[in-house]
């Protein structure tokens, strides 16, 4: 239970952080995208088809964690897991 607090705990202080991070910028000059602590990348736009399909389906591209399409964090690219798959089956 500690380390699920702790998880939930790092995750706040990782959006808080992101926030803080675009609102220090001007107002023009904020993209709501980026990433916190120089590593863990965010993005609060909203989602589009394309970057949905670029980070969770996309089979193509050699990377499995992907950046998420809304939040902060990695998404799993389950296209490149589905043809790693394929290709060990074969």
């Amino acid at each position: 239970m500690k380390a699920r607090s702790l998880l939930k705990l790092l995750s706040a202080a990782l959006v808080a952080g992101a926030i803080a991070q675009e609102l220090k910028k001007p107002a023009d000059e904020r993209t709501w995208h980026g990433r916190v602590a120089g590593f863990v990348p965010y993005d609060f736009r909203p989602p589009t088809l394309d970057r949905l399909r670029r980070a969770y389906w996309n089979p193509g591209d050699s990377t499995i964690l992907t950046e998420r399409v809304f939040g902060v964090g990695w998404a799993v690219n389950l296209g490149r897991l589905v043809r790693l798959a394929k290709d060990r089956v074969a």
